[in-house]
């Protein structure tokens, strides 16, 4: 995982597909390189399993996840997520991905909030 340095949310890829300004300022910010930028299995069933999905939207979504390092569920992961879920109001698939960002040691990108501030309070 040697020079990954961010994890991308659901919310974060698909505000990446749609162009949303807030979202392209943060790459525009950080200096975002696609090498560097990994996502959870969550977020892949989020993305492809979204009720009414065309074909055309499932092969775009493909085609960018292929060019982003998959982090797969691990113990590691779900030992977090237990952790996150027994300490914290979060729901599960958020869980899931702030304790993929803080298992793999990098930094999440999300438009979520309080997911943020999940996986930042929880870094230390």
């Amino acid at each position: 995982m040697s020079g990954l340095k961010f994890l991308l949310d659901t919310n974060f890829i698909l505000g990446l597909l749609k162009s949303q300004p807030v979202v392209l300022e943060v790459v525009a910010l950080r200096n975002l390189s696609i090498g560097e930028c990994a996502y959870s299995a969550i977020t892949r069933i989020e993305l492809l399993g979204f009720p009414g999905i065309s074909r055309d939207e499932e092969s775009l979504i493909r085609q960018k996840l292929e060019r982003l390092t998959y982090l797969p569920l691990s113990r590691a992961v779900e030992d977090v997520a237990v952790s996150l879920r027994q300490t914290r109001k979060i729901k599960l698939p958020d869980a899931v991905i702030a304790a993929t960002a803080l298992c793999a040691g990098i930094e999440l990108l999300t438009l979520d909030k309080h997911l943020q501030s999940v996986a930042q309070r929880n870094e230390n």
